[in-house]
């Protein structure tokens, strides 16, 4: 993919072209990993991403067949954040939350992705900087410079994967605009406790009284109900008046392809009629940046569906203890999918390739600013993680360490 840079039109906006600089990493991994798939044999190992390696649950698949029949001529019209989608939201937050929202401040989205789109394209100005932890979800600073943004990636604490206060309020400026906080987080797992974001919030309040502009945090909940041990989320906008939560269903369903998630702006934010028509204008402007009919139409039943987490936690138990008696240093992710066992040679990519030719597939840890380590996710079957183990056991010996 580098080397179609060369092949861009000369005249093509440096935004655009930063943009598909910084999502080379990840789809030269993906030409790489569908090769892999197609030459696969029904014994191979796939940890490279969060798709799901088991059968969907029935519920979610009547649920989508009874919405998929047309009730109405208007069933399948253009549809925005419709009534009944928004009352739905709004019910879940009050629980989740324990405080009121308006359903005019919720917007039905097509998944996270979108919904991060749609914000960034209404808020940031030419030239704006967006401060977002790293290691990071991959997609984000591509889609901060293609809204015309600055990304500002501040490294989270290396032993704790906590989130590095002081470094966040050293590196607001008059020019920032949003910071994003992604809990619990990808591809680390660190669940952020209440007073980290308490202090998090004091230090967005006193940095938007000291430069004379709102500072919005951005709340990145995709994996909010994959959480393990006991541990609670709390939401960060719970702390922050000037906050914008994102959210997705296809975590918790474990179906990232059938996309539904939503915007919704806190009860207490500032400017809320002036944002509301910013996020829906952009909406449109993003490519009709809605959720479609049909999972609107089954999202009553599909709010109540989630994926088993003491099964994802029983596999991130299993896949931890095995690579630790292989004798990998790796973490125990807190929540989220991802565990990060480091490599044992410094080429984390040529180490990965050496896995996929014994048929274990992960994703390298460089993609997500982490060289030297793998990203292996717990939706992989129980079955194929006890197959990896002796292979991740014996390529370990095989290179001599």
């Amino acid at each position: 993919m580098r080397d179609k840079l060369s092949m861009l039109p000369s005249h093509s906006p440096k935004r655009v072209v930063r943009a598909y600089e910084s999502l080379a990493p990840i789809f030269e991994f993906l030409g790489q990993y569908d090769k892999w798939l197609a030459d696969a044999d029904d014994s191979h190992c796939d940890f490279a991403l969060g798709n799901p390696q088991t059968m969907p649950q029935e519920e979610f698949v009547s649920t989508l067949q009874d919405a998929a029949i047309p009730q109405s001529k208007d069933w399948f019209a253009y549809k925005m954040s419709e009534p009944g989608s928004r009352a739905i939201v709004r019910k879940s937050l009050e629980l989740l939350t324990e405080r009121a929202y308006a359903a005019e401040d919720i917007f039905l989205t097509n998944g996270a992705t979108g919904a991060l789109l749609v914000a960034m394209n209404a808020l940031i100005e030419t030239g704006d900087e967006v401060i977002y932890s790293n290691p990071p979800w991959f997609f984000y600073e591509g889609m901060i410079l293609n809204s015309g943004g600055v990304p500002v990636a501040i490294s989270v604490d290396p032993s704790t994967y906590d989130i590095d206060l002081d470094a966040i309020d050293s590196a607001i400026t008059a020019r920032t605009r949003l910071v994003i906080v992604n809990s619990p987080h990808n591809p680390t797992g660190k669940v952020y406790s209440a007073d980290t974001l308490r202090q998090l919030a004091s230090i967005l309040g006193s940095a938007s009284h000291r430069f004379g502009q709102r500072i919005y945090l951005v709340s990145d909940e995709a994996y909010r109900t994959v959480v393990y041990d006991g541990l609670e989320f709390v939401s960060p906008t719970n702390f922050y008046r000037n906050s914008i939560m994102i959210y997705t269903y296809g975590k918790t369903l474990l179906t990232p392809g059938q996309r539904i998630g939503y915007i919704a702006l806190s009860p207490e934010i500032e400017e809320r009629e002036q944002l509301r028509t910013l996020i829906a204008s952009s909406q449109i402007l993003c490519g009709w940046a809605m959720s479609s009919a049909l999972m609107q139409h089954g999202l009553s039943r599909l709010q109540t569906l989630t994926v088993d987490v003491a099964d994802l936690q029983r596999r991130r138990d299993r896949l931890v203890t095995g690579l630790r008696e292989c004798g990998y240093e790796v973490n125990s992710p807190e929540g989220a999918f991802y565990v990060l066992p480091k490599t044992p040679i410094e080429n984390d990519a040529q180490f990965v390739e050496t896995l996929s030719q014994h048929g274990v597939f992960c994703l390298p840890g460089h993609i997500v600013k982490m060289p030297g380590h793998l990203r292996m996710s717990v939706t992989a079957s129980e079955e194929m993680i006890e197959r990896a183990l002796p292979i991740m056991a014996a390529v370990r010996e095989g290179l001599g360490t």
